[in-house]
């Protein structure tokens, strides 16, 4: 991999931007940012890819690294394909699993197994997801409204982890407005024995439009002393993830769209922590040099160079969001067959072209607008799991990501 040059005039340092560090247990991480998991995109090739970054400016790899988002039952029911998603390479320490589960027993056997095989550093729980097929059921993001629920779930899956393999939790501001539950969550997961506790400064309804609330991660902050509070939401920049702990007292951010196609954003996280005002501005030519080494790991990491390529296309237009790529070309580059193909492809560009700047930076991926939160009927009706909810809770445990 090429070294990316800094810019010519790099910006202001902000204020407080000294080298600051994240604990999770036992772990200390050297830059205080978690890259968040992403169906699909966070595997074991684009977290290497973001590694690689973190590493020009960390004493580590610049950040945890979670893996995708793989459900307990899938789990335990040993499906071969979840048990690959959360076995980590060698170079990836701590290894960081995220599961998500609905079921306190169901979880605990998930975590026992995955001690069985020692497959874990970190394990990271996930009460976050909006999306509508997992929320009808009660699970994902509308679960901790039911606090004993979520109180069961979140230390059963402590106590089968051990004081070796940290617990952490992901979670929304809450369903909307008038049914807020970050608050009871981070509580809880602090009297039960969870590391951390990360917020989405957004609730259910939000899903991922308008702006994060970090007032809401300030909140948290304050009520919540004895455990670290991570942030997420917004973080498109190292200086918006300076600006999120400055404000709001946080002790690390969590970031997800805004590395979608720009893993050296990693790069620029881990040199703001350290005080550092390098930061990365690729041209043309560096983007192409970036994607086929994605194209690289991802061949290796699923052993079939078609099914690699497959798995790219939905990065292209990412990484060349902001860049003279015109639409044919995108497309044709999205339609790659193999790695010579794709060189082929990317030697037809300008890979003299300078980095656009603002166009380049800025919010990526889809925000989508507000939408109302599909929950079973009279979910909101108690903060108790009724026996008819409880019944159908396990049709939530779907294998889909989100947070």
């Amino acid at each position: 991999m090429t070294t990316l040059d800094a810019p010519t005039a790099p910006p202001a340092q902000p204020a407080g931007a000294a080298r600051r560090s994240l604990t999770i247990g036992p772990h200390t991480i050297d830059t205080p940012v978690v890259l968040a998991p992403m169906a699909g995109i966070t595997n074991m090739a684009f977290r290497l890819l973001c590694r690689e970054f973190g590493a020009m400016h960390s004493d580590d790899d610049g950040g945890l690294f979670v893996g995708e988002m793989v459900t307990t039952r899938a789990l335990v029911e040993d499906h071969k394909e979840s048990w690959r998603m959360v076995t980590m390479g060698e170079r990836e320490t701590p290894r960081s699993v995220q599961l998500y589960g609905v079921d306190p027993a169901t979880v605990r056997r998930a975590v026992e197994m995955i001690r069985e095989r020692d497959l874990a550093d970190h394990i990271d729980l996930n009460f976050g997801c909006p999306v509508p097929k997992v929320t009808r059921r009660g699970g994902g993001g509308v679960l901790p409204w039911k606090t004993e629920l979520f109180t069961r779930i979140v230390s059963a899956a402590v106590e089968a982890a051990g004081p070796e393999v940290p617990v952490t939790v992901k979670t929304r501001i809450g369903i909307d407005d008038e049914h807020q539950t970050f608050a009871d969550a981070g509580l809880i997961a602090q009297e039960v024995g969870a590391a951390a506790i990360a917020l989405h400064g957004r609730t259910v309804v939000q899903h991922y439009s308008g702006t994060a609330r970090w007032e809401k991660i300030t909140e948290l902050k304050e009520l919540v002393t004895d455990i670290p509070v991570l942030g997420n939401g917004d973080i498109w920049s190292a200086e918006d993830a300076i600006s999120m702990m400055d404000q709001t007292g946080c002790d690390g951010v969590v970031v997800g769209r805004g590395c979608q196609g720009r893993p050296w954003l990693f790069a620029d996280l881990a040199a703001a922590f350290a005080g550092k005002p390098d930061r990365v501005q690729p041209t043309m030519g560096d983007v192409a040099t970036i994607l086929r080494r994605h194209a690289e790991l991802l061949v290796e990491f699923y052993e079939d160079e078609g099914r690699g390529l497959r798995d790219l296309r939905k990065h292209v237009a990412w990484y060349f969001k902001g860049y003279p790529v015109g639409g044919e070309m995108r497309h044709r580059l999205a339609t790659m067959e193999s790695l010579a193909d794709l060189d082929a492809k990317l030697a037809e560009l300008d890979l003299s072209s300078p980095y656009p700047g603002a166009a380049v930076e800025g919010p990526r991926g889809r925000a989508g607008t507000p939408k109302k939160a599909v929950v079973p009927e009279g979910w909101m009706t108690s903060r108790e799991l009724s026996a008819d909810h409880a019944a159908r809770l396990h049709e939530a445990e779907l294998d889909t990501s989100g947070g």
